[in-house]
């Protein structure tokens, strides 16, 4: 081959990677490790059963006095002025109705909100293989690795998605490439390890037009150098990346999920029950713990029943799969106020809700009438 043709590469000695093909090595490279029989390489993650623990009893009912609210929430100017802005956020919308409208009623459906978080934890292994690279091997036989759920790992920033890749101790070994059999390099597939390939353009025949002209491109040889090994006849290989030794580890993929379960008691009073889930109430009541209790002693009793029903569906759905690390629960008091009014002799309403006073008014008499 010409020094001049070469790659810049080729002063290393190192041919070109190889296209990727089957990379995962067999079953029998793998170490048998205690607590990790019946993982593989690759594939799907199949998460792990945490340690058992207690659900908790509904012996210990929060004993905590909740205030019951029964007036509105706000007065006739701030049902205006909501209004208003309601009118001014909609470009096609007149504000007179809100200016010149007369309140005849404020009336008060202020409902209640249940909210309960479980942030949970889940641990999948699995067996990891990368080139070797003087990684720093940890298993020499007899040193038991610790079970997933054993694994130190840090704890990120509550009631936040997350997810963490780490080795597991103990786990870490070297052997020989499957692929290139510990020699760092494969045949080439396009040339056979001959280095070269007919000319593409006089497809090996070494002339031109009928036999005419001799082929400038090989030289009248037919034959010209392989442009997936440069010539060289082999490829690196795209396993152990020349290496001839692979790194093998367990590795533990660690999950952190936030569950939610939410629901609002609804009144019936002809706002959409779903517009609650965009405004915030005010709080009365909050707990924090790795368990929280179900709530026994709220004034109205279907909190009570959301209490035990969200605590045994989370406990139910992810105490199984997933440990579940820090829980916490609340009860807000979403205000809502239905304003009824009249304007032009017509009698119309519009909801107010949430502490931020949104508007929700599907017949606003003033619709269209913007002047543009």
């Amino acid at each position: 081959m010409n020094p001049q043709q070469a790659e810049p590469w080729a002063a290393s000695g190192n041919p070109p990677m190889a296209a990727e093909g089957p990379t995962a090595p067999p079953a029998s490279m793998l170490d048998k490790m205690a607590g990790y029989e019946s993982i593989a390489i690759g594939g799907e993650e199949r998460y792990l059963p945490p340690p058992v623990y207690p659900v908790p009893s509904a012996d210990y009912g929060q004993q905590q006095p909740v205030q019951q609210w029964s007036i509105p929430s706000i007065n006739e100017d701030k049902a205006r002025q909501a209004l208003i802005k309601y009118a001014s956020d909609h470009v096609t919308y007149s504000s007179r109705p809100a200016e010149e409208m007369v309140i005849k009623e404020l009336k008060p459906y202020n409902m209640y909100r249940y909210c309960l978080e479980s942030f949970t934890e889940s641990r999948s292994p699995e067996w990891k293989s990368e080139p070797y690279y003087r990684q720093i091997v940890d298993n020499y036989g007899y040193v038991v690795p610790p079970p997933p759920w054993e694994v130190p790992v840090d704890i990120p920033k509550m009631f936040e998605k997350n997810k963490k890749k780490v080795q597991v101790p103990n786990t870490a070994s070297v052997k020989g490439c499957h692929r290139c059999m510990n020699l760092g390099k494969i045949q080439c597939t396009k040339c056979f390890q001959t280095g070269r390939v007919k000319c593409w353009i006089c497809h090996g025949k070494g002339f031109r037009f009928g036999g005419e002209d001799r082929c400038n491109h090989c030289m009248g040889s037919g034959m010209e150098r392989c442009k997936h090994c440069s010539g060289y006849g082999c490829q690196m290989c795209n396993v152990c990346h020349g290496q001839g030794r692979l790194f093998f580890y367990i590795q533990l993929t660690v999950k952190w999920e936030n569950h939610k379960f939410e629901q609002v008691i609804d009144l019936q009073c002809g706002l959409p029950i779903n517009l609650l889930s965009k405004v915030t109430g005010h709080q009365l009541f909050s707990d924090q713990q790795i368990q929280v209790h179900p709530i026994m002693t709220f004034p109205d009793p279907r909190i009570n029943q959301m209490s035990q029903q969200g605590i045994q569906e989370h406990w139910t759905q992810f105490g199984k799969i997933s440990r579940i690390i820090q829980q916490r629960h609340m009860v807000e008091l979403i205000p809502v106020v239905q304003v009824h009014f009249q304007w032009k002799r017509k009698d119309h309403s519009y909801f107010v809700y949430g502490i931020e006073n949104k508007v929700h008014a599907p017949e606003y008499p003033g619709k269209n009438c913007a002047i543009m």
